[in-house]
């Protein structure tokens, strides 16, 4: 039995699309950012920091999303290098690229969307933590002209960093990045992916792109 703990809009996204790539059976547990069940025994049992992705496989459960996904690849010996092979070590870059871009995201996401009352907000955090994501955002775009994947065949970590890409562009301008675009508009027309959008799918934006408000 496979469960993956999930929330839509969330990065247990990434594992959702990584277990339908994989066609592999699971069992979709839903929760809420909301009504307090992320802080329950039940939960802290599975993901002591109570966040998603939390995958039950084996008899165990494992949290974090490059851990769930390095474990999937090298269990099912699917869509990653083998350890010792040549890109592995990309491979690895990549998955954890992927995190380092989405922390950044996290920190837009709490000022733009979750924080109340705005005038809670850091506007400076906010031009910072902005700047910080066209950094992460230049240097895929630069990886990505004139490549289809992140390596040279698609792997778990688009899958990890594909993700992304939707939230990258609420807060960047999507025609300055034009490679990093047209692979995340590849990402999200794969079949897994859209299968993964109808299971669990969802959104955590209510606007197509926030803007950084005048101090």
């Amino acid at each position: 039995m496979i469960r993956l703990h999930h929330i839509p809009g969330s990065r247990s996204m990434r594992v959702l699309w990584l277990l339908e790539e994989l066609g592999l059976r699971y069992e979709l547990r839903l929760w809420s950012l909301t009504d307090g069940g992320m802080r329950s025994a039940e939960f802290l049992a599975i993901s002591p920091a109570g966040r998603v992705p939390a995958l039950e496989i084996d008899g165990r459960a494992i949290f974090e999303s490059g851990a769930i996904v390095e474990y999937l690849t090298e269990r099912e010996g699917r869509l990653a290098p083998r350890p010792g092979a040549p890109d592995r070590a990309d491979f690895l870059e990549w998955v954890h690229f992927a995190e380092t871009q989405a922390n950044i995201i996290q920190a837009l996401n709490i000022h733009h969307v979750f924080l109340r009352p705005e005038s809670a907000r850091s506007i400076p955090l906010m031009k910072l933590d902005t700047k910080r994501l066209a950094v992460t955002a230049r240097a895929l775009e630069a990886h990505l002209s004139g490549r289809e994947t992140l390596l040279d065949r698609f792997s778990a970590a688009d899958c990890m960093l594909g993700f992304n890409i939707d939230a990258v562009f609420r807060f960047l301008p999507r025609a300055d990045y034009p490679a990093l675009d047209a692979y995340g508009r590849r990402m999200m027309s794969r079949p897994a992916y859209r299968r993964a959008e109808e299971a669990g799918g969802g959104s955590l934006f209510a606007r197509d792109f926030y803007a950084v408000p005048d101090a």
